[in-house]
């Protein structure tokens, strides 16, 4: 973890390295009359760091009240289990439907190396850390959790993920959206002008609840957005447009490509590159257009994937739907005859 920053209104950051690069992943902070939130983790690997953290802040685990993953993938809540064995006095809060995948993890190792393949196993240089299920919460939106002298409120953001929350902190004017306000990397901001692009990674995105989602985020008049991918960004009107624009391009990319399998997962990687050239033009980004794909490239692919399951599930839903009113049809066909 490269170091911890003060973001502002007792908000940190730190950053977990991942897949060998640092500044990628973030952690967040929130400490308020010697109480501590946690949101997000990381990985396994991230636990000692964060710890390292907290004794940077000159604050005890033993303050530590919430531990909030905003949803399961394991860049994120991956060292859930881990730090809280560090954590005595620390609850996690996290979408019911997750409970028992944070409690018995065996089966998100399964399901990570089915949804990302095996390649992305440097998030899990050891077996996930079961915890028990007393110290587990399950979030509902709009609770409300205490912390020193303000209140976290906990949003159902659908769109990334069926199961992804978000935390409003009324009194910093924050929300911490994990990956449903998309990903934003530094070395692409101009000035003070932060870049911003949707993440549609397999295997939960709809685009409709994601629309959804960033709206309602925007419309808490938020003055700052805590990303995991990556840390704090402002101008928050101006984000959610551009991803909703951005948004409306890659659903036109998936349904404009042909084919099946592998080569249409190809076409719609070569489109969404082609998209970033187009954006990188518009928004003058601070790295050159090659530099800025050699960045962007990883997340694109798990884009590609993602619109390609998603893809998937609207044809399906289609031939469902056309089945039955076949079926339909040649019943009103027999009453007729």
């Amino acid at each position: 973890m490269q170091g911890i920053s003060c973001c502002s209104d007792n908000i940190y950051s730190a950053a977990p390295s991942y897949n060998g690069q640092s500044r990628v992943a973030a952690v967040h902070f929130v400490v308020d009359h010697g109480r501590v939130a946690i949101i997000d983790t990381g990985s396994n690997t991230s636990v000692p760091n964060i710890l390292s953290a907290l004794a940077c802040l000159n604050v005890a685990p033993e303050t530590v009240e919430w531990v909030i993953p905003t949803h399961l993938h394991l860049d994120h809540a991956g060292g859930v289990g881990s730090l809280m064995c560090a954590l005595p006095c620390a609850h996690v809060v996290t979408h019911p439907s997750t409970v028992s995948h944070i409690a018995h993890p065996a089966r998100r190792e399964e399901k990570h190396i089915g949804s990302f393949g095996q390649g992305q196993s440097s998030l899990l240089p050891e077996h996930l850390v079961p915890l028990d299920e007393h110290r587990i919460i399950p979030s509902r939106d709009g609770m409300e959790l205490p912390l020193g002298e303000r209140v976290l409120k906990i949003l159902d953001v659908p769109g990334y993920a069926r199961h992804h929350i978000a935390v409003w902190d009324e009194s910093a004017k924050a929300i911490f959206a994990g990956d449903a306000f998309g990903i934003s990397y530094r070395e692409l901001d101009v000035g003070k002008r932060s870049f911003i692009f949707p993440a549609t990674s397999p295997a939960q995105f709809d685009p409709v609840a994601m629309i959804e989602s960033i709206a309602r985020m925007a419309a808490h008049g938020p003055q700052a957005m805590y990303l995991a991918h990556y840390g704090k960004v402002t101008g928050i009107e101006r984000l959610a447009n551009d991803l909703f624009r951005l948004i409306h391009a890659q659903i036109a990319i998936a349904q404009a490509a042909r084919g099946s399998g592998l080569a249409r997962h190809t076409e719609i990687l070569f489109s969404l590159e082609e998209l970033v050239r187009e954006e990188s033009a518009r928004q003058q980004w601070a790295l050159d257009e090659e530099a800025s794909l050699d960045l962007l490239r990883p997340d694109l692919c798990f884009n590609a994937q993602g619109l390609g399951i998603w893809l998937n599930r609207l044809l399906g839903q289609h031939a469902i739907a056309e089945m039955a009113t076949e079926e339909k049809t040649g019943q009103a066909e027999a009453v007729a005859a």
